[in-house]
C-alpha cells in the first residue's frame, strides 16, 4: 500500500519571518535606490551644464561676437524693465518662463559680424533650456555680484575657502524676454535686470574671472494653476535636499575665464 505523503504550509510564525525578512530588504533597498537616483540626477546636470558652457563658448567663437548665456531670475515679471515693455505681445513670451525661473537658460548674441558701433541685431540662438529634473543652480548663485560671496571650505572646517562662489553678473541691456524687445528706434532702453555669463570672440569669459556654478539636489516647486496646471507669476520654492548640499557635498562648473573651459569640481571622499 502506498504511504500517503502530507504537505504542510507555511506557519504563522514562519510567515511572519517572511514578511519581516522582505520588509528589512526593503527598508536597506530603496533608500539606496533613492540615493542612486539622486546621483544620476546631479551627474545629469553636471553633463548638461559642461556641455551648454561649452556651446556658448563655441558659438561665440564661430560667430565672431559676444555671446551671452542668461539664466531666468526669479520674479523677473515684476521688474521694471519687463512690465514697461509697450505692448502685451512683446510681454506674452514671458508666460512661457514662470516654470523656469532659477532652471532656465539660453544663448543670446547682440551683434553680427560687420556691423557698425552701436548697431544691434540681437539673436536668441536655440530654444530654452532647463535643468534636469531635481536639480537646480543653488540659489546663493543668484545674489548680485557684489554682495557677500559663498565660501566653500574643503576639508569642512579649513580656515581659508577652497572655492569663492560670486553671484552671476547681470545686465539690463539684453532683450527680454525676446528678441522682439529690441526696437532699433529705442537702442539703448532697459530690459529685465538678467544674470548672465558671457564670452568673447576668444572665447574668454568676459569678466575676466573664473567663474563657479553650483549645482544643487532637491526639489523645485513653481505655482500652477488648480485646474489648467499653467505656470503661474509667482516666485518658486527650491528646497536643497538634503539640506545644504551645494555647500557640504559640493559640485561646481568651474569655468576658467582665459580660456573659457569648464571642468568640474567636486569633493573628494577621503579614503576613497
Amino acid at each position: 500500500m502506498k504511504s500517503l505523503r502530507t504537505q504542510r504550509g507555511f506557519t504563522l510564525i514562519e510567515l511572519l519571518v517572511v514578511i519581516g525578512i522582505l520588509a528589512l530588504l526593503a527598508a536597506i533597498t530603496i533608500p539606496a535606490l533613492n540615493n542612486i537616483k539622486r546621483s544620476d540626477a546631479t551627474v545629469a546636470a553636471t553633463r548638461q551644464l559642461l556641455d551648454d558652457v561649452a556651446r556658448a563658448r563655441q558659438l561665440a567663437i564661430s560667430r565672431h561676437t559676444t555671446n551671452y548665456m542668461i539664466f531666468v531670475p526669479a520674479s523677473f515679471f515684476q521688474d521694471a524693465g519687463f512690465t514697461s515693455l509697450p505692448t502685451a505681445d512683446l510681454r506674452a513670451p514671458g508666460t512661457n518662463l514662470y516654470d523656469k525661473q532659477l532652471i532656465g537658460y539660453t544663448f543670446v548674441t547682440l551683434r553680427s559680424v560687420g556691423e557698425q558701433p552701436g548697431q544691434k541685431s540681437p539673436d536668441y540662438i536655440g530654444p530654452w533650456r532647463t535643468m534636469p529634473e531635481n536639480t537646480f543652480i543653488a540659489t546663493n548663485k543668484f545674489a548680485l555680484r557684489g554682495a557677500t560671496p559663498t565660501y566653500i571650505f574643503d576639508p569642512p572646517g579649513s580656515a581659508i575657502p577652497k572655492y569663492t562662489v560670486k553671484g552671476f553678473e547681470r545686465t539690463t541691456a539684453i532683450p527680454f524676454p525676446s528678441e522682439d524687445a529690441y526696437n532699433p528706434a529705442n537702442p539703448n532702453r532697459s530690459f529685465a535686470f538678467l544674470p548672465y555669463l558671457a564670452f568673447d570672440h576668444l572665447g574668454r569669459l568676459t569678466s575676466g574671472q573664473d567663474e563657479y556654478i553650483p549645482i544643487a539636489r532637491g526639489t523645485v516647486a513653481h505655482s500652477r494653476n488648480a485646474q489648467t496646471k499653467v505656470a503661474q507669476a509667482v516666485q518658486p520654492e527650491l528646497i536643497e535636499n538634503p539640506a545644504g548640499n551645494s555647500t557640504n557635498s559640493y559640485n561646481l562648473i568651474h569655468i576658467d575665464w582665459l580660456t573659457g573651459r569648464a571642468r568640474l569640481e567636486h569633493q573628494e571622499i577621503s579614503g576613497l
